[in-house]
């Protein structure tokens, strides 16, 4: 009978803990510009096994060079609506995936459900830290 309990209890865990990460896992995208003189764009998606794939486009008005992509790659998990991402170095890193994620961590942001105004709260990532200085601090809206 108890291990008849206990499997029970570890299944119902493990379903609740893939279902909660499984609300974040999707696209999130932000796109910042100005015509005629800059365009950003950054693309993560976040897959439901774990792993996650970044990209970052950049088309800068007498910039050199005047246009740069920029990769990464490598898994993600959740605790407590902060996302955490993490990189092996060895096999996540290569010539087209340079950007190293290590140390980086954003937050799940919703709309409270138990918040019944009218109020339209846009999911989205915040980064709140980041190897990547110039990720902290952006904020990425699920698609």
């Amino acid at each position: 009978m108890k291990l008849i309990l206990t499997t029970l209890l570890l299944i119902f865990n493990f379903l609740a803990s893939s279902a909660q990460s499984s609300s974040f896992a999707g696209d999130y995208t932000r796109s910042l510009s100005e015509k005629g003189k800059h365009e950003i764009e950054y693309k993560l998606t976040l897959n439901p096994d774990g792993t996650f794939e970044f990209h970052s486009y950049s088309k800068m008005q007498g910039g050199v060079p005047p246009e740069v992509n920029k990769y990464g790659k490598g898994k993600w998990s959740a605790k407590d609506n902060v996302i955490t991402f993490s990189v092996d170095k060895k096999e996540d890193l290569n010539e087209k995936y340079t950007l190293d994620f290590n140390n980086s961590a954003a937050r799940f942001v919703t709309k409270n459900p138990r918040d019944k105004s009218d109020k339209i709260v846009q999911t989205k990532l915040k980064f709140l830290e980041s190897g990547i200085f110039w990720m902290k601090g952006i904020d990425v809206f699920k698609v």
